[in-house]
């Protein structure tokens, strides 16, 4: 598997990711139909945050054989997306991608839904803790918990 930057190429297979996770992993903590089903499109999300310079600057995916499993935004040192293609998932994609963040781009922490226990599982099983700090999700009445390197932490 192969981590790079990605490519204006990779946008439609990158935001294609991107829409299937939200509907799969938040649809059921937000409940927000006309979001979900109606905002969060494909061509949308393309046109008007991917397809950014400032976004395109900050995405890596993973490719494996040509196909795009997975991708990360990184912002400085902080995970701000990591989405693997739910048909790829626990399949070690994943992790190659949060390692490939820590060994090669320092990210040293994130913020992860409270009720997205799977992935904050994920996160400490590579060595991300909870701090304690917590923030609510724009909009709603969900919270966002802040996540650190353990290192970081000692």
């Amino acid at each position: 598997m192969n981590i790079r930057k990605a490519t204006e190429e990779d946008l439609s297979r990158i935001a294609e990711i991107f829409v299937f996770n939200n509907r799969i992993n938040y649809f059921p903590i937000f409940k927000q139909e006309d979001f979900s089903f109606g905002e969060l499109q494909v061509v949308s999300l393309i046109e008007n945050y991917f397809g950014k310079t400032e976004i395109m600057d900050t995405l890596f995916v993973a490719e494996d054989n040509g196909i795009i499993k997975g991708f990360m935004e990184i912002r400085g040192t902080e995970i701000g997306k990591l989405y693997v293609e739910p048909c790829f998932q626990s399949g070690g994609v994943g992790d190659v991608l949060i390692k490939y963040a820590i060994q090669n781009l320092h990210v040293d922490f994130l913020w992860a839904l409270e009720k997205n226990t799977r992935a904050r599982a994920f996160y400490n099983c590579h060595g991300f803790i909870e701090t304690g700090e917590k923030e609510h999700e724009e909009g709603t009445m969900e919270y966002l918990l802040k996540l650190v390197r353990r290192e970081k932490v000692l």
